[in-house]
């Protein structure tokens, strides 16, 4: 068992959607800023669809970008070819740089890996219904209890109301 913890960050549509387009279908605001705290200084681990969502690397915090074929040379950027191999270099860096816990931050395949392995989820459940063509997987009750919640109304700068949960996996 690691000494690191590894937790997803996701945003998800009450119908699993997380994406459309290689973006996020809403405009959340508040959720983005929660991102950067929670994110802040911790290996981020993301696919390469993801990561080249964000445009460029996200300041503060090293990236691991899984890709099978592609290769991103950008400083604060470790290439992985696998999710083991990319789950082994975030733990590696997280230790080096003091920190105690990876980010999981999608798309949607490396979510769905994630899932067997991760030890908590802060999942923004975005209270709308969109299209779109990247999901994130079901959350089993039976492996995961909410232990915080926080409620979101829409506004001027989120274009939903959200519920900010934190997930722990129960104890085996």
């Amino acid at each position: 068992m690691s000494d690191i913890r590894k937790t997803i960050v996701v945003a998800v549509a009450e119908n699993g959607v997380i994406g459309r387009d290689g973006d996020m279908p809403w405009r959340l605001s508040t959720d983005l800023k929660r991102f950067k705290a929670m994110t802040l200084g911790k290996p981020l681990v993301v696919g390469r669809k993801t990561y080249e969502s964000f445009g460029k690397p996200l300041p503060g915090r090293p990236h691991v970008v899984i890709s099978r074929h592609a290769t991103i040379e950008q400083s604060d950027v470790t290439m992985a070819r696998s999710f083991s191999e990319a789950i082994g270099i975030a733990e590696r860096l997280a230790r080096e740089t003091g920190q105690t816990e990876i980010i999981i931050a999608g798309g949607g395949e490396i979510y769905a890996q994630a899932m067997a392995l991760a030890d908590r989820m802060c999942v923004t459940h975005v209270q709308t219904h969109v299209a779109g063509d990247t999901s994130f997987p079901s959350i089993d009750p039976a492996a995961w209890m909410a232990i915080e919640e926080i409620d979101v109304p829409a506004g001027e700068k989120d274009n939903y109301p959200t519920r900010f949960v934190v997930y722990e996996r129960h104890s085996a």
